[in-house]
């Protein structure tokens, strides 16, 4: 009989087999098991002689999944046995993880040990106590994405790309972002000192800043003139939709006809709150955006709209609006034809993924690129508006302490800052070049007196918080952006 291969089976030859072919066969398996045991014997004597007499320690046949990691725990064990000083063990363990995310060279990827990593959940998911803005590490330097609306550090006159030198007198170059922001924050009422680096400006401009308590409240909303409405979302955070959504309803009772969608200054934040609040402005099955890892694979995430927004929209964005708010604009630009109004952003076009170890630390890393609905990667680019607009010059004039004097024959950029600010509020300083001169002290005096201050010719405290407010408050009212968004929305609302 054979199979189906053509070869005789098993059982047929052994059925062709004599009787002494048998018991040769059985000699054959008794002499293979005895050469099996004496191997066995053989190699356990060799292991038991290595063992005990051997110099060397008996190296594993089986390879070693981490053996690049030799150099490492021989550095940290000669460090943690030999150093001329003790070593704090858990310290040179999370110096080694920060070096090994600091050479990724990302700005985005950042080692927290457990008191960095409880003050960066607090800035997603609840009020905090500090200044008040979004800072991240780019080139060993400590850089301003935005500061919050309506934080001390908005009100200190904090602009995105500022450098931050130093903090309370102490350089900050070469810290994490994470470091640094744990220098910045602080207890509500305390003051923080600040030296900052600006584009423009020859000198660095020194800032001091009452900390306070920083309320994680994203969305705000006001009534504009003609049925516009306003809405401002200042970054993404846990229940950033749902603060929008009853926004939306909120102005609609107030007969909205049109909306503005500003995310000026909005650094971003949490991405799953981007798509949904995309969505939200897009048509049903629609592409909001695509996230390609490093092998080129995409995810595509598409609208999932139960009902669109039927009145006509505009996005503002400016230099500060940043990650999160650029997958909204970009989104709803390239997918429901939404103009966006304002100056280029700033240019984050990757994800980033945090990941928690049992002692409270966590690390957050780069672990994909996003890209436009139109399959665009903004990184480094940013977004370019479909109308460009800027704010006019005295919206970029600089922070002046109020704990400063400014008085007769000084020289400085502060001057000429007080200079520009006293000709915004109608008071002639005579040549603004910085020094302050018999003009200046005129208009600072007529200033005071129009104000009901103490008149004492010199700038600081009352003076110099009441002269920035005026200037707040004039670029509120003349916020050249929103004049532009609002015109677009009224042909709109009337064709």
């Amino acid at each position: 009989m054979k199979n189906e291969s053509g070869e005789a089976s098993v059982e047929e030859e052994n059925q062709k087999q004599p009787k002494e072919a048998g018991k040769f066969i059985k000699m054959k398996k008794f002499t293979f098991i005895m050469g099996i045991f004496l191997v066995i014997f053989l190699t356990a004597g060799i292991t038991t002689i290595a063992l005990t007499f051997g110099d060397e320690k008996v190296e594993s046949l089986a390879p070693d999944k981490h053996a690049e990691f030799e150099k490492l725990y021989s550095t940290y064990d000669k460090i943690k046995d030999d150093y001329y000083e003790e070593v704090d063990e858990e310290k040179l363990v999370d110096g080694a993880i920060n070096g090994m995310i600091k050479s990724l060279d990302d700005p985005y990827s950042a080692y927290m040990d457990k008191k960095e990593a409880s003050s960066f959940r607090d800035s997603i998911s609840s009020s905090f106590e500090g200044i008040g803005a979004e800072i991240q590490e780019q080139d060993g330097k400590i850089m301003v994405v935005s500061p919050i609306k309506g934080s001390p550090a908005e009100k200190a006159g904090v602009k995105p790309n500022d450098i931050i030198l130093s903090v309370d007198g102490k350089s900050v170059e070469g810290l994490t972002s994470s470091e640094a922001v744990l220098k910045i924050r602080g207890e509500k009422g305390t003051k923080v000192d600040l030296s900052i680096s600006r584009a423009g400006e020859s000198e660095p401009i020194e800032l001091t800043i009452k900390r306070d308590t920083i309320p994680i409240e994203t969305v705000y909303a006001e009534m504009l003139d003609d049925g516009v409405a306003k809405i401002q979302v200042t970054s993404f955070s846990e229940h950033t939709v749902q603060e929008l959504k009853t926004a939306l309803e909120e102005m609609s009772k107030k007969d909205m006809k049109g909306l503005v969608l500003d995310l000026r200054g909005n650094p971003g934040g949490l991405l799953d709150q981007a798509i949904e609040m995309a969505s939200l402005f897009i048509p049903n099955g629609k592409v909001v955006l695509q996230v390609e890892d490093r092998s080129g694979k995409k995810d595509v995430y598409k609208s999932e709209n139960d009902g669109e927004l039927k009145i006509p929209v505009v996005v503002l964005i400016d230099d500060g609006s940043a990650s999160a708010s650029e997958i909204v604009a970009a989104a709803v630009s390239e997918s429901a034809d939404i103009p966006l109004i304002g100056v280029k952003s700033f240019g984050k076009g990757t994800v980033q993924q945090a990941k928690d170890f049992k002692d409270g630390s966590n690390f957050k890393y780069t672990v994909a690129k996003w890209l436009t609905p139109e399959g665009n990667w903004i990184h480094k680019k940013g977004i370019k508006p479909d109308i460009t607009v800027k704010l006019p010059d005295y919206a970029s004039l600089p922070y002046i302490s109020p704990d400063k004097e400014l008085k007769a024959s000084d020289s400085s950029s502060e001057v000429k800052a007080a200079e520009e600010m006293l000709k915004e509020a109608g008071h002639d300083p005579g040549k603004i070049d910085g020094f302050f001169d018999e003009a200046t002290k005129n208009a600072v005096t007529a200033f005071q007196r129009e104000q009901k201050i103490k008149e004492t010719g010199t700038i600081k405290d009352d003076t110099t918080v009441k002269l920035m407010q005026v200037i707040r408050e004039k670029i509120l009212k003349n916020d050249t952006q929103v004049k532009k968004a609002v015109e677009v929305l009224k042909k709109e609302i009337n064709k």
